[in-house]
């Protein structure tokens, strides 16, 4: 049976010597591969493979088949076209670094229609914001509401951020009690939104090292996790 679906290119990778496998967070499946077939020996194939760049936003017609790997596509068309986002180098590095962070931090194969709304709506944002810098911290940091582990606010007056419990506390506990300059500004983000990005002043160096806790964040809380090897390219390109 045909499906209608939209989706968010996550990561595509070559298969054989003439085939591509795509894997998407979509709204109706959640987590799906799918293969592209013959892409790079005919003009049909290119043009097909030509939507799914890294975090397009597609609306996609599949013939879906539960437990099956891989996933075949009928139908693709763009669901939301980019101003800017795959085209402008700062941008297009930021979208580097979430694909790649998200392919390692989705795991589920079942529908999450508020996470998928997060992350539509978030890129959409950034598409049309010349206002970015700390979009990715404040990306990666709504984005565990999601996950599950968003920081516990009961305490949020104390000085240390345990990373492994998600809590604050009065005392450092353990190796991963955090505090200073990184704990001041993830209180600045926890109470700010997108839109009031632009009022927080960060240096480049605050802004690398709230992203290593944030990333130490991820790996201590999801299983599998892996920094982003494209993230010492990324803080270079983001930091000059």
């Amino acid at each position: 049976m045909l499906t209608n679906t939209n989706a968010i290119v996550l990561s595509k990778i070559k298969y054989r010597d003439n085939d591509l496998i795509i894997k998407c967070y979509t709204q109706k499946f959640g987590l799906v591969s799918y293969i592209l077939r013959n892409v790079s020996n005919s003009k049909k194939g290119n043009s097909k493979s030509a939507y799914f760049q890294l975090l397009s936003q597609l609306q996609l017609v599949t013939l879906h088949k539960k437990n099956r790997s891989l996933q075949n596509i009928k139908e693709v068309r763009t669901q939301y076209l980019y101003t800017s986002l795959q085209t402008h180098v700062i941008k297009n590095s930021i979208v580097f670094f979430l694909a790649e962070t998200l392919t390692s931090a989705l795991k589920e194969e079942e529908p999450n229609e508020q996470l998928y709304t997060y992350l539509e709506t978030t890129l959409q944002w950034l598409d049309t914001h010349d206002e970015y810098s700390n979009f990715h911290l404040l990306f990666l940091l709504k984005l565990t509401k999601h996950l599950g582990f968003y920081p516990e606010m009961a305490k949020s007056s104390e000085l240390y951020f345990n990373l492994s419990e998600g809590t604050f506390e009065k005392v450092k506990n353990n190796i991963y009690s955090v505090s200073g300059e990184n704990i001041i500004l993830l209180k600045q983000l926890l109470g700010t939104n997108f839109d009031e990005l632009n009022s927080i002043k960060i240096n480049s160096k605050q802004r690398q090292s709230f992203l290593k806790m944030m990333l130490t964040y991820f790996e201590l809380h999801l299983d599998g996790f892996r920094k982003p090897q494209s993230m010492q390219i990324f803080n270079q390109i983001f930091n000059t």
